[in-house]
Parts: C-alpha cells; sequence; structure tokens
C-alpha cells in the first residue's frame, strides 16, 4: 500500500540527513546503455585477459552482480575487473536517464536546510560524473558509492550508509534512506536508519513493504513535495 502524503510527512519531519541512493532515486543509470552490455563488456574484459568465465557468469545480465562473481572466483582480478566496471558505468551515466522527481528532492532538501548524502552500489567517479553534468553537485553533501576494488561494501552491508553518517555527523535517528530494492532496506535496518522505499517499477511496492520500508512511494516527486 503507498503511503498517503499525510504519512510521507510525518516520516520526513524530524529528518535532517537524507540519505539518497542513486540508480533509481536519480536516474536511471544503465537507460541508456543497458546493464546486459554493460555485463557483457565487462565480461569480454576479463576474458581477453585469459581468464575463463565462472559458472553462471554467461548468464549473468547484472554488471554489479558480476563483480561480485569475479570478486568470489578471481581475488587477484577484482580491483581491475572495478575499475573496467567504473569506467562503463562513467560512460552509461552520460545517456542515463533521470528519475521524474529525483531533482525536486534534492531542491527541497537544499530549501529545508536538510544534508545529502548519495550512498549506491555504483562507482563514485560515475555518479560524480553524473551530478556534475546535470549541475546538482552543490546539492549533494557527499557521495558514497562502493569502495573501489571492495564489492562486499555493497549493500546490503550497512558500511556506506555509516560512513555517510559519520561524514556527517549525524544518527541514525536524525537520518532517512531512500532506495528502491530490498536490499536498500536490509543495510538501513543494519545501520539503524528508516527506509522509504521507492517502488518505480511494477509489484516493487509489495516486495519493499514487506522488506521493512517504513513508508513506500511510486513517486520521488511525492517525497519532494512534502519535504518542508
Amino acid at each position: 500500500m503507498m503511503a498517503t502524503p499525510q504519512q510521507l510527512a510525518d516520516v520526513l519531519r524530524p529528518v535532517k540527513h537524507v540519505l539518497l541512493d542513486f540508480d533509481g532515486p536519480v536516474c536511471s543509470v544503465f537507460a541508456g546503455l543497458p546493464a546486459p552490455e554493460v555485463a557483457r563488456r565487462l565480461r569480454e574484459g576479463l576474458l581477453a585477459s585469459g581468464e575463463q568465465a565462472p559458472a553462471g557468469a554467461e548468464e549473468e545480465r547484472d554488471p554489479l552482480a558480476l563483480l561480485r562473481m569475479v570478486a568470489g572466483v578471481w581475488p587477484d582480478l577484482t580491483e581491475s575487473a572495478d575499475a573496467a566496471l567504473a569506467a562503463l558505468e562513467t560512460e552509461a551515466v552520460q545517456v542515463a536517464h533521470p528519475t521524474p522527481g529525483g531533482e525536486s528532492v534534492l531542491h527541497a532538501c537544499a530549501r529545508s536546510g536538510r544534508l545529502v548524502s548519495v550512498v549506491s552500489n555504483n562507482a563514485s567517479v560515475a555518479i560524480e560524473t553524473y551530478l556534475t553534468a546535470h549541475g546538482l553537485s552543490d546539492y549533494v553533501a557527499g557521495v558514497f558509492g562502493r569502495i573501489p576494488g571492495d564489492p562486499s561494501s555493497m549493500k546490503p552491508n550497512p558500511r556506506l550508509l555509516l560512513e555517510a553518517m559519520e561524514a556527517m555527523g549525524t544518527r541514525p535517528q536524525d537520518c532517512i534512506f531512500i532506495g528502491d530494492a530490498v536490499r536498500d532496506i536490509e543495510a538501513g535496518y543494519a545501520a539503524g536508519v528508516l527506509t522509504i522505499g521507492y517502488a518505480n517499477k511494477p509489484g516493487k511496492d509489495v516486495k519493499l513493504a514487506v522488506g521493512g520500508a517504513v513508508v513506500v512511494v511510486d513517486s520521488m516527486q511525492l517525497i519532494a513535495d512534502n519535504i518542508s
């Protein structure tokens, strides 16, 4: 069940620091350069180095999942694979589709004096490239992408959320996390932070609600409209 404006306003009222996922709430990273194509190119780069694809790699269409797979099978290649993926993500964000209302959330947070940190499994360089290209860098206090060469830092690990709060000097009870996946809710729970679930695809609302989101919305603009 989607949150009412009143429910959303009640959740947002005490928030001082908004932790914002990137792929989904801000933009669709792989809308222009599809994720399966990114995974294919990453895989081909690994094969070109003379390695054999691990079991299941040929079918994997999620480049971030493929990076995890590489870390598990070829630890020595994790750093170079991560760098290669970061370059592909940076290429992808140049043709990414902005999420309706995502920019409005950043503007609303700025007007209301709230801090925003982007916390994402994507590479920081790609996130920063997108924010700069769209004139949004000044609206974001910090970018916390996955730790280069360390896929284990990605959500549902709470590490990036914890680092964002530590950097800004905020407490979990001062924060809200906005994410579009169950792993975001799991990371938020582990960090002690409530999560607003952004259901940007049919059926996600149920998964996010069952996963433990404090409220679920299908519009980033609705969040922006209730930040005051």
